[in-house]
């Protein structure tokens, strides 16, 4: 409260003017008057009150939209034309693909020289960044070629520049200049559709094209650093040792990717198959024929010839009669074997008879996230 302040200059109750108050402030108030750079915006603020009033605006309408997502998102007539900076707004393309032009793209993608392993995980980690809290992030825009997303460790940064490199090389020789962001996802779209070829399933994997490429000026790289994946269980990856089990934090980002718990399940046992762990890690990969999508993930996991044992950060899976190491695996792995709920969905697509439907279902899995910030389909 201030000190010696005349009783005419106190403010009156607000019930009845005959009494007079002391005024009282927070700490936060007064650094605006105590704080050098603080008080040098609240006396611009003081002397220009239309300034004052237009960046009220501004923030109270940032207040109150942050958590919508893009502008595509905004219904009604009053969405103002401006697109602003923390709105992560991405230019419109001026193409359309037919599925003859697509089935090409796909060709000149898996012959690129690049490997199944660098397309399918370049695409899922541009798309992977997407949360349904505030519907920021994923593929659309391909951030992932940008700063600060390119230089994230999860990312692979060497790998990553590997594959945008040659995308970039590809898009040049195109008639029609197809977005770097729909290569990357179409990339890992036919390497998914050839690992299902090769299971001996002749499926499409559908894509949506229309995706388009953000530039620097239209990227807030400060803001973009919270959506760094410091864990995905989907990759076997973790930064660092965490207090909270890797399980759990597979669960938090199945949860802001907006996944449900089978869809979860055939995920993981899928990218395991396709050998998409973070550096080509083996913890996981329960199968001799890695870059095939196999339902072996479920089968071996949930197998009782085999036995878990702690090695380490790790665990083994033994062969019950003989001991020898069969492969190794993390908590996340294990975890679909035993959590009931987790277990009752891998025993699924562990059935002889369900290497069809694990297919489909990951590949419909896939899709999802590779759309997920897809508002315009």
């Amino acid at each position: 409260e201030p000190i010696d302040i005349k009783e005419e200059d106190k403010p009156v109750d607000v019930e009845d003017p005959s009494i007079r108050h002391n005024p009282i402030m927070t700490d936060a108030d007064m650094a605006m008057k105590m704080d050098p750079d603080y008080r040098k915006i609240a006396e611009k603020f003081y002397n220009d009150p239309d300034y004052f009033a237009e960046v009220f605006a501004r923030a109270w309408f940032k207040l109150t939209h942050r958590d919508l997502g893009p502008k595509d998102r905004y219904l009604g007539t009053d969405v103002p034309d401006e697109d602003l900076i923390w709105q992560d707004p991405i230019p419109k393309v001026d193409y359309s693909l037919s599925d003859g032009e697509v089935e090409e793209l796909k060709q000149k993608l898996l012959n690129s020289g690049l490997t199944s392993y660098e397309l399918i995980t370049t695409a899922w980690d541009s798309a992977r960044t997407f949360r349904g809290s505030d519907y920021r992030g994923g593929a659309n825009g391909a951030r992932i070629r940008l700063a600060p997303q390119k230089d994230w460790h999860g990312n692979e940064p060497e790998k990553l520049q590997k594959v945008l490199a040659k995308l970039e090389d590809i898009q040049s020789g195109l008639d029609k200049k197809v977005s770097i962001a729909d290569l990357i996802v179409l990339g890992g779209t036919a390497a998914v559709e050839k690992a299902a070829k090769d299971a001996g399933y002749d499926i499409t994997v559908p894509f949506a094209a229309g995706r388009g490429d953000a530039t620097d000026e239209q990227t807030d790289a400060e803001s973009f650093e919270p959506l760094e994946p410091l864990h995905d269980g989907y990759r076997n990856y973790l930064k660092k040792d965490y207090d909270v089990p890797a399980e759990e934090l597979l669960l938090d980002r199945t949860h802001l990717m907006g996944l449900t718990a089978p869809e979860m399940t055939v995920l993981m046992g899928g990218m395991r198959a396709l050998g998409a762990n973070y550096g080509e890690s083996k913890h996981g990969v329960f199968t001799d024929r890695v870059g095939i999508l196999t339902n072996d993930f479920f089968v071996n996991l949930t197998d009782m010839n085999n036995v878990w044992k702690k090695a380490g950060d790790h665990y083994e899976v033994r062969d019950r009669k003989t001991d020898k190491v069969k492969w190794t695996a993390t908590r996340v792995d294990l975890v679909f074997g035993s959590n009931s709920i987790l277990r009752s969905y891998a025993e699924v697509y562990a059935q002889d008879d369900n290497q069809e439907k694990f297919v489909r279902d990951f590949t419909k899995a896939w899709v999802k996230v590779m759309n997920a910030d897809r508002f315009d389909i």
